[in-house]
Order: structure tokens, then sequence, then C-alpha cells
């Protein structure tokens, strides 16, 4: 339970940087962030997404480990290796984070300072600098791509590895044991990747 409480506390925290500053201006006639609310603002969510994005791999690993070596779970995924888990996934998290904030925020920027977007997203800002961005866009994609396809491929391999496993079991009864722990993270792992592709 303790990645899913740590998935919950992400869910929260990547909710609670954006959604108020959306709702104030929902409600305001002018609708105004400043510089540093804008840095702060595209930090943490760059931050928190990145870390659900590892910790989603992570709880992966978590469910391969479960069903794939049941006798071994203890020791393969003892509270330590929980633990380091956790932190692996805030730290690459907010390391990403921290390079796709201080790359975006290095640029130089004049003229409008109007983001059409309803809070402070990459694109938008990097759309707002009167300087070659390609640089800093090339080393984005860099980043964003290793990030997303190291935590998709680790998804889709340990759900291959499941996959092979729940199909050898002979028990009918284990099968359907072995699909109803996986449900609940397949469904936020859909939940997840599926909004991220409308964003």
């Amino acid at each position: 339970y303790f990645l899913l409480k740590s998935l919950s506390f992400l869910d929260f925290c990547y909710s609670s940087t954006v959604v108020p500053q959306t709702l104030v201006n929902f409600l305001a006639k002018r609708k105004v962030i400043s510089y540093r609310g804008c840095v702060a603002q595209l930090f943490f969510y760059a931050g928190f997404a990145t870390s659900e994005c590892y910790l989603l791999a992570a709880m992966a690993y978590d469910r391969y480990a479960a069903i794939c070596k049941p006798l071994l779970y203890p020791v393969i995924v003892s509270p330590e290796v929980c633990a380091s888990l956790i932190v692996g996934s805030y730290s690459a998290g907010f390391l990403n984070s921290l390079i796709h904030t201080s790359c975006i925020f290095s640029l130089k920027f004049c003229g409008a300072h109007v983001v059409t977007h309803f809070f402070c997203d990459g694109p938008p800002i990097l759309s707002l600098s009167c300087v070659d961005t390609s640089l800093c866009e090339i080393l984005l994609f860099i980043f964003a791509g290793f990030n997303l396809l190291s935590c998709t491929l680790t998804i889709l391999v340990s759900y291959l590895l499941i996959l092979i496993t729940i199909l050898r079991m002979n028990s009918v009864q284990g099968r359907v044991k072995a699909f109803s722990t996986c449900a609940t993270h397949l469904t936020a792992v859909c939940l997840f990747y599926g909004t991220t592709l409308f964003m």
C-alpha cells in the first residue's frame, strides 16, 4: 500500500499545482499569473507529472514481482526497495523538472507576455520567447522522450511477463485473481497516459 499512498499523494500534488490558479482565472475578469508563479507552477507540474510516470513504472515492477515471483516478493520488493523506488521516482521527476524549467526560463522574453493556455506549460511559454528556442526544444524533447520511453517500456515489459505467467497458470481462479490484482494499476496507467495524450 506504500506505493498506492505515494501515488495518491502525487495525484493530489499534481492537481494542486494547476487547479487553484485555473479556478482563480475562471472567476477573475483579468487572468494574470506572476513570472515567479509561472516558474513555480511549471516546475512543480513537470516534477509531479514525471514522478508519477516513474512511480507507475515502479508499480508495474511491483505487480510483476507479486505475480511472477510470489515466493520472492517480500525480498524483491522489501520496504527498503519500495522506499528506494519512491525516492528514485521523485528524484527523476524533479531532476527532469529542474532541467525543463531552467531551460525554458533561461530564454529571453520580450513583447506581449500572454500565455494562450490555461496554465504555465512548456510549449506555450516557449512560443513567447523572442530568441531561437530550437536548442531548448531539442533538449526538452530528448528528456521527455527518454522519460516517456523508459517508463512505458518498463510498464509494457512488466505486463508482458505478467501476461505470460498468467497464461501458464492452470487454475482459472488463479488467473482471475492475478488479473484482478493488475486491474487497478492498469486503470491508473490508462487514465494517466490517456489524459497525457490530450494535453
